[in-house]
């Protein structure tokens, strides 16, 4: 008995990790036949777990069903779990976190001691750092992501940085989160062409728009093109600056809500910035302590040529 039943939790962790299983490959993993598959799959479909068998040749996949049957996790994914709920209870995403703290509660309470421990002290050793980020509705979000799996166009009205409202058509692409607010990747109907949108700026129409063929991607690293979209875009000033520092190493002082950073080579990288100040694009660059180049806008450059004269004045005046 004991045998069947450590059988039956290895044949629903491997359900678990992955898609579709052939009996044959179920039955090798488990060093059973056929047979004994299929009548562990009973057992777990009686136990309330929703294996379905695939089309084709015999094999199965764990679906959906109406009641949520408990999970398996190995160590490595419970401190995962554990430590995602902890960051979602502070985290961006509205009304969640009181829900994120009961989940993280029930999931504690089964955690083997030496988990919990590898928990708290990560918890105990992090001190997060306040940051004003504008929270979303999770229901726009799971709206969006719906929309980006099922290929279905988007309505819905937008504020821009600037603060004007306009009606937008979308075909969505994907969700972006940077660490402080999630963005919409999406192709703009109206205007044809790529755009990037902040979530909490926009208000869901409904229905949605018609289905439509996805397009290739803007950018296969849809992360930097969020990064750059978001950090020039929207500002009068698009700087472009070459630094004579590692990518990473730039990567680590600047935010990519800030900049985007791209490799030149081992030692170089260009850097691209947004602000509608001048000044505050040079003092973030200058407080890197790295050395750079500006190339652009001419109004930059001209910009740091008078620092960089009041500066050295100041100094020869000691």
């Amino acid at each position: 008995m004991l045998e069947t039943s450590a059988r039956l939790l290895k044949l629903l962790s491997l359900l678990q990790a992955h898609r579709d299983w052939s009996g044959t490959d179920l039955a090798e993993r488990l060093g059973v036949t056929t047979r004994t598959v299929r009548r562990d799959v009973d057992r777990l479909r009686e136990l309330g777990y929703p294996v379905h068998a695939t089309a084709g040749a015999p094999g199965y996949r764990l679906g959906a069903g109406s009641d949520l049957p408990p999970l398996l996790l190995d160590d490595d994914e419970a401190v995962a779990v554990a430590v995602g709920l902890r960051t979602a209870a502070g985290g961006t995403v509205a009304g969640i976190e009181e829900t994120s703290v009961r989940a993280l509660a029930k999931l504690e309470r089964v955690l083997p001691s030496r988990l919990r421990h590898r928990v708290h002290a990560l918890q105990s050793m992090t001190v997060p750092m306040a940051v004003a980020a504008a929270p979303v509705d999770p229901d726009v979000l799971t709206a969006i992501a719906a929309a980006c799996r099922d290929h279905e166009g988007l309505r819905f009205d937008y504020r821009s940085h600037a603060g004007q409202e306009s009606r937008r058509s979308v075909e969505p692409h994907r969700l972006v989160h940077s660490g402080r607010r999630w963005y919409l990747v999406g192709w703009d109907t109206d205007k044809e062409d790529w755009r990037t949108y902040r979530v909490d700026r926009l208000h869901l129409k409904t229905p949605n728009g018609p289905r439509f063929v996805p397009r290739d991607p803007p950018d296969e690293d849809l992360a930097a093109y969020t990064s750059r979209a978001i950090s020039s875009a929207p500002y009068r000033y698009q700087a472009r600056f070459t630094m004579h520092a590692p990518a990473e190493t730039v990567a680590g002082l600047m935010p990519p809500t800030r900049g985007a950073v791209e490799p030149v080579d081992a030692r170089t990288c260009v850097l691209r910035c947004g602000s509608n100040d001048l000044d505050e694009i040079i003092v973030w660059v200058t407080l890197m302590d790295i050395g750079f180049e500006a190339h652009e806008p001419p109004e930059l450059v001209e910009r740091i040529g008078v620092m960089a004269d009041r500066l050295r004045a100041a100094s020869a005046g000691r």
